[in-house]
């Protein structure tokens, strides 16, 4: 039901902006729909991840499209993004879009932007924590509620002994995703630490866990680029292990059409960019401030061999 009403809250803001825009070129105030908005995003992602560079350009295009200006910074260790959100506070933006992988270590520099009058919306990671720190509301997915659902499917497929790959050493959102799956897929779930920075070595891991260990007949990744690294290593191990995904690529829905990925767990991060953009500037020109103290969910979905060539186009430009 949460879902539901946030999903209608977002069609319902982005039927308004587009009214106000088309009839009038006016706010509901009077005021013009084209004043000065800047908006900084900083998250923990970092440049070349193929993930962060879709957030990334949901951001961008709604900036271009709003007329609205957006600078995008990124990185995966909690003190450097700290600073970051930090030198942005200091830039005075209207409005700031954060990323909390780890939330504990962007508290801090968080509660100060708030404490500046900077409205803060946070993305992707850190939902639970969102409210508690001031931000106004979180777009993206309940992390454990997506895990359950991947859980689900995966006992669909009647595994019975799971390994969650967890790509980032210290990302709650991703040990939530597999202890979600523990909690429904009535099976041994062990997790197993890899480094996104190195598929090489991902890939022999997950070859060496497949090899050492013949019972494994699921992986689930929580990442494109380690999703087809563990679609290597279950070759190259002749391992008849089921394979799913976190998260969506033109790679992966190729894997998923060939049948080698069963599904891929979809938040849609272009929403995760364009959407906080839309929403922060419609309060700087409008008033407007969205969520309620609630999250606005941009998933989860699961993407199989059913619309797989749906997403796929969409994935293929760099969208999905």
């Amino acid at each position: 039901m949460k879902l539901k009403i946030s999903l209608l809250a977002v069609f319902g803001v982005a039927s308004l902006a587009l009214t106000g825009c088309t009839a009038t070129g006016t706010d509901a105030d009077g005021g013009a729909a084209g004043e000065p908005v800047t908006i900084a995003v900083v998250t923990h992602g970092t440049a070349g991840d193929s993930f962060w560079d879709v957030v990334k350009s949901g951001a961008e295009q709604a900036g271009t499209d709003l007329g609205a200006t957006v600078t995008y910074q990124g990185d995966g260790d909690p003190v450097k993004q700290s600073q970051l959100i930090e030198a942005a506070i200091a830039a005075q933006p209207d409005g700031l879009i954060i990323s909390m992988a780890n939330p504990d270590g962007v508290k801090s520099a968080v509660e100060k932007a708030v404490a500046a009058g900077i409205p803060v919306i946070t993305i992707n990671s850190g939902l639970e924590k969102s409210v508690e720190f001031g931000a106004q509301t979180h777009v993206g997915q309940s992390e454990f509620i997506a895990g359950q659902g991947a859980g689900e499917q995966l006992a669909a497929a009647d595994v019975t002994n799971v390994i969650c790959i967890i790509h980032e050493a210290g990302n709650s959102g991703l040990e939530e995703r597999c202890t979600g799956a523990a909690d429904t897929v009535g099976a041994d779930v062990s997790n197993v630490q890899v480094d996104v920075a190195n598929l090489a070595d991902a890939q022999n891991t997950i070859k060496s866990k497949l090899l050492a260990d013949p019972s494994i007949d699921a992986v689930l990744t929580l990442q494109t680029g380690v999703a087809v690294a563990a679609s290597q290593a279950i070759d190259e191990a002749k391992s008849p292990a089921t394979l799913a995904t976190f998260d969506v690529s033109a790679d992966v829905t190729r894997l998923i059409q060939g049948g080698k990925i069963l599904f891929a767990v979809d938040q849609q991060p272009y929403s995760q960019g364009y959407l906080p953009v839309t929403f922060l500037t419609l309060q700087k020109r409008n008033g407007d401030v969205v969520g309620g103290g609630l999250p606005v969910y941009s998933g989860p979905g699961f993407v199989t061999k059913d619309n797989a060539a749906q997403v796929a186009k969409f994935a293929e430009n760099g969208t999905r």
